[in-house]
């Protein structure tokens, strides 16, 4: 049944999704702070750094923690706070709820309990990150934090290595290298390429050039390491065909090769050679196990 929520309409109890900064607290909105001195409870991350917060802004509050790790269990008791006629705020540490981290589900069961959700505008790394990146913003794709695991990681980059669009990623400072190297072993050397750290922050850099040239700096001594890291790279250049494909000089055999070194089965790996090259996954089988 299709559900319509006027959000102003009702002075109801809600659920409100309330963007933090994302390192400048004079990025804090004014509804923001307006909303959090609202609310019955807040929702949050982390409580000693929401606490934190609402300390800068003269605010106190009850808080309860909600992550990854107890969401489920914590729904059930903010749904009944918010059936009890309650207020609740969620945050995150940084920028806006939802976006990499936990909460779509809370949204989804508000909404099936017939209970508002209002939503506030504010801070954002990747959009941020983005904007500021000088790479095409008209069509993006927005994927967050990739596998921890190598082979899963590089099977990511190269199912989203054929759009055309810009990609973002979040990446932690201590695996940023490691990032930088499996997206310089998988994309074309001549895509631009632009990180953003410390965004808002006394420190924020912009680091902005070709693949090559970006993976070569964060390799130098030169590098800063600290800080969250947004990675923005340039979407599939129409000169990215067959020819400049990084597997273009390998056999059949070296193609293949090159998924089952990374774990995979001889059965998927010639299904994912099959796709980059273009041609029957049932040719290739055959090809693949002629003597």
């Amino acid at each position: 049944m299709v559900q319509i929520q006027k959000s102003f309409d009702s002075d109801e109890p809600k659920l409100y999704i309330v963007p933090t900064p994302i390192g400048n607290l004079d990025d804090m909105t004014f509804r923001a702070v307006k909303t959090l001195e609202l609310v019955d409870l807040v929702a949050c991350e982390d409580t000693r750094q929401t606490k934190k917060l609402l300390q800068h802004f003269h605010i106190e509050k009850p808080l309860v923690s909600y992550h990854e790790h107890n969401k489920y269990q914590r729904e059930e008791s903010l749904i009944e706070n918010l059936k009890e006629g309650k207020s609740v705020a969620l945050v995150s540490d940084a920028g806006m709820p939802i976006v990499s981290d936990p909460g779509y589900e809370l949204v989804r069961r508000t909404r099936e309990e017939g209970i508002d959700v209002t939503v506030l505008p504010g801070a954002n790394a990747a959009l941020t990150a983005l904007v500021g990146s000088g790479l095409p913003s008209e069509t993006f794709t927005f994927y967050g934090f990739l596998p921890r695991k190598k082979k899963d990681m590089i099977a990511e980059l190269e199912k989203l290595g054929h759009v055309d669009h810009t990609l973002i990623f979040y990446e932690s400072p201590h695996r940023i290298k490691q990032t930088l190297e499996n997206l310089h072993q998988v994309y074309s050397k001549e895509r631009m390429v632009t990180l953003a750290r410390e965004l808002t922050k006394k420190f924020e850099e912009y680091i902005y050039g070709t693949l090559d040239e970006v993976y070569a700096y964060m390799q130098s001594n030169e590098a800063e390491l600290r800080g969250e890291f947004c990675i923005i790279v340039e979407g599939m250049k129409e000169f990215e065909n067959e020819e400049s494909a990084w597997w273009h000089d390998l056999t059949l055999h070296e193609h293949v090769q090159h998924y089952l070194d990374q774990g995979q089965s001889t059965k998927d790996a010639i299904k994912m050679v099959a796709k980059e090259r273009g041609e029957s996954k049932n040719d290739l089988y055959q090809r693949f196990h002629q003597k």
